[in-house]
């Protein structure tokens, strides 16, 4: 089973969001995770709207600090947001990669949804790629 944290600054939006989508599209061949460099006090409402209106439901996720997953064994520790990517701690044996994306929850309060619909999006089409990838060189082992 492969092991991926995904981080960011909050872990409201964007690392809550892939956390989900890994679960739903890695399904038992997958261990997602998801944490904070400086963990806000909720998932924020638009990014669990807009996973529900997807058909995953992570209502019941709550934003976590990073530091307790510091030592735990980790295949990928993915960071989705620039922020969250220069201070990351190092996770020994994990492969570090990068994913940009903006914080939804930034955008123009008229635009904010879009937003969020957008990273979903970025999100999906990323992690599609990477269990894809990742899968198949697992496999080919």
């Amino acid at each position: 089973m492969v092991r991926v944290l995904f981080l960011c600054t909050g872990n409201s939006a964007r690392s809550q969001i892939a956390e989900g989508l890994l679960r739903k599209l890695g399904g038992d061949r997958v261990e997602a995770f998801s944490a904070g460099t400086k963990p806000r006090d909720a998932v924020h409402p638009l990014a669990v709207k807009v996973m529900a209106d997807n058909g995953i439901d992570i209502s019941a996720q709550r934003p976590k600090d990073v530091e307790p997953f510091v030592g735990q064994k980790f295949d990928f520790v993915i960071t989705v947001c620039d922020r969250a990517k220069e201070s990351c701690p190092v996770m020994p044996g994990a492969e570090m990669i990068h994913w940009s994306f903006e914080d939804p929850a930034e955008a123009p309060e008229d635009k904010r949804e879009i937003a969020f619909r957008e990273v979903l999006i970025g999100l999906r089409r990323r992690i599609e790629l990477f269990l894809t990838v990742t899968l198949a060189t697992r496999k080919a082992q």
